[in-house]
């Protein structure tokens, strides 16, 4: 357990700027509520896991409290996890999360109705989950996915992929991401229904000069018509 929370102390570090030096590892320790929910979970799930009743959900509950970040016990979160500005943030009691994400406030990871068993989301290795997106129900999401800020995530997401909108849609990046590595640019993405839109008012664009074309010629050759029939 040690050496999972050395590596999400060492999470914040390294992705959260404002973590200055030189003594940016005591602030983190002492007001990052993100850390604190985190570690309150590390061990709301060790009791979990020892089937100890009552007092893992009593723990966590008290963490909601201080925090604004609920985590419920059952919940697995693997080595790297930072929770970045963790005001609101939500994840359901079957979630399972990869190494090395990162979640913005306002997060949810919940279920989609009253189904048992595994009913939320499995979150892959190196992700960045926007602030205020919402990923539901029991859906996997690859290594290496960007959600945009503000999607609401439905369907499975494939590796090494960037999603984006309501309901979130795929969209297309130069390249692909470096596995291992993590990227923070959540709010500089594509906008697949504005591009849509721009595409359709450039196609409008077009037919409206052919039309236009087609009337200007329509009318020299009936003035043509009508001059021939003076002569």
């Amino acid at each position: 357990m040690f050496k999972t929370i050395r590596a999400d102390f060492k999470a914040v570090i390294e992705r959260d700027p404002a973590a200055r030096e030189p003594l940016g590892w005591l602030e983190v320790i002492l007001t990052y509520a993100g850390f604190h929910a985190l570690l309150s979970h590390r061990l709301c799930h060790f009791l979990w896991k020892i089937k100890l009743p009552f007092f893992p959900r009593l723990f966590s509950q008290l963490a909601r409290f201080f925090t604004g970040v609920e985590i419920h016990p059952g919940a697995v979160i693997g080595r790297g996890f930072f929770i970045d500005h963790g005001m609101g943030v939500v994840i359901g009691e079957t979630t399972i999360i990869g190494e090395n994400v990162t979640i913005y406030q306002g997060v949810t990871l919940g279920g989609t109705g009253k189904d048992r068993g595994k009913r939320h989301p499995t979150i892959g290795d190196n992700v960045v989950i926007g602030a205020g997106s919402k990923v539901l129900g029991n859906i996997k999401i690859g290594d290496n996915v960007l959600i945009g800020a503000g999607s609401v995530v439905v369907d499975p997401v494939p590796s090494n992929a960037t999603v984006v909108g309501v309901p979130a849609v795929l969209v297309r990046r130069e390249g692909k991401r470096v596995s291992g590595s993590v990227s923070l640019d959540h709010a500089d993405l594509p906008h697949p229904v504005q591009d849509s839109l721009a595409l359709i008012q450039k196609e409008i664009q077009v037919l409206e000069e052919k039309l236009s074309q087609y009337r200007r010629g329509k009318g020299s050759k009936g003035s043509s018509s009508r001059d021939s029939s003076m002569l």
